[in-house]
């Protein structure tokens, strides 16, 4: 058994990168972070998990990320989202079980309420719904405010590299989908999240927030005191997998 790779074209000619592993059902679906990509190492651990344990594993960039094409700045989550659906419909059968990680646990939430009947159950990590509008745009600094509204873009400093572009029109758009004002969220599968108490960018209670929040009864937040936004760490991965494989079960 191997992972196999390809493009989704998109109406608008734009490609989407992906990587496949063929196995048994539900087809685990890795929804990746705010500027990340599918070759860091969540998304690599579950590949490997996928391949020993022959599982269906699709993983993919979105729109201006990693191997996808497009710019970065231009990218939205209503067009994040419009990728994320696109995927499930082209390239998954049947039943799926959503893996979404910070911003991919927004994502994932609105693919959970697009498509109730094939979205199984959902392992997020350090989930960050409305973020645009509930993290960071609190935070922006008079600065950046200016560079906003004279350019339409913000160069945003990073603990994890060079700083990055913020458009004007995220998070205009990012508020067209919040989720967390609804009561109760209408999400209804079996739902687990793990949570870092030291993360620096989705503070424990956010996330705690969005967990209490929705109408499922299964749904176990677990807070990992120790733990930082990324979750990598080889203690972290086994508790991603172990919640997985019991979601999966």
């Amino acid at each position: 058994m191997s992972e196999t790779s390809g493009f989704l074209e998109r109406p608008d000619g734009q490609r989407i990168a992906w990587r496949r592993v063929e196995g048994a059902g539900p087809t685990v679906v890795w929804l990746g972070g705010f500027k990340s990509d599918m070759a860091g190492t969540k998304a690599q651990a579950l590949a490997g998990w996928a391949l020993a344990a022959g599982r269906a594993y699709v993983r993919f960039d979105y729109f201006g990320h990693g191997e996808s094409s497009g710019a970065f700045v231009d990218g939205t989550i209503t067009r994040w989202r419009e990728d994320a659906l696109a995927v499930l419909d082209e390239l998954v059968r049947g039943d799926v079980v959503l893996v979404g990680s910070s911003m991919g646990g927004w994502i994932a939430g609105l693919v959970a309420m697009a498509w109730p009947e094939r979205v199984r159950a959902m392992v997020l990590i350090a989930p960050a719904p409305d973020f645009t509008e509930k993290l960071m745009a609190p935070e922006i600094p008079p600065e950046g405010l200016a560079a906003l509204k004279a350019d339409g873009v913000w160069l945003r400093p990073s603990e994890y590299g060079d700083p990055y572009p913020i458009s004007r029109t995220l998070l205009e758009d990012g508020a067209r989908w919040s989720i967390l004002e609804a009561q109760p969220i209408p999400i209804d599968c079996p739902v687990r999240v793990l949570q870092g108490g030291e993360d620096p960018d989705v503070p424990w209670r956010h996330a705690l927030e969005y967990a209490h929040g929705m109408k499922s009864a299964d749904v176990v937040f677990t807070l990992i005191k120790d733990g930082d936004h990324r979750l990598s760490r080889p203690q972290d991965i086994a508790r991603l997998l172990a919640a997985l494989q019991e979601v999966c079960a």
